[in-house]
């Protein structure tokens, strides 16, 4: 929302307040994607955390892989839809498939 509408909103009753923070938990259908690095690419990003971890007395931790998770409302599609189309935008906008591999669930 933007600033002048939140200022806006201020002056109104509480029972007519715009929402200004989107909830990605809603009852509509929804799609979970895990991105992660492939395991023939270096992780430097989850070898720092598995170093900061070890030095902070977490030695049994041996290996962290960092990557990307993300919630996905899905309007109008139905799961057959929901299935393809997911599996476009997870290889074309989510992940870099030379670098990453994704995984995806749909959640009703």
């Amino acid at each position: 929302m933007h600033l002048r509408n939140r200022r806006l909103n201020r002056h109104r009753p509480a029972g007519q307040r715009e929402r200004t923070r989107r909830n990605c938990y809603t009852n509509a259908m929804k799609a979970h994607v895990w991105v992660m690095p492939k395991r023939t690419v270096l992780d430097p990003q989850g070898q720092t955390i598995q170093h900061a971890l070890s030095s902070l007395g977490y030695a049994q931790v041996s290996d962290v892989r960092q990557g990307k998770f993300f919630v996905l409302n899905l309007d109008g599609w139905n799961r057959d839809e929901a299935q393809q189309k997911l599996e476009r935008i997870s290889k074309e906008v989510l992940a870099n498939p030379v670098i990453e591999e994704y995984r995806f669930e749909i959640v009703e």
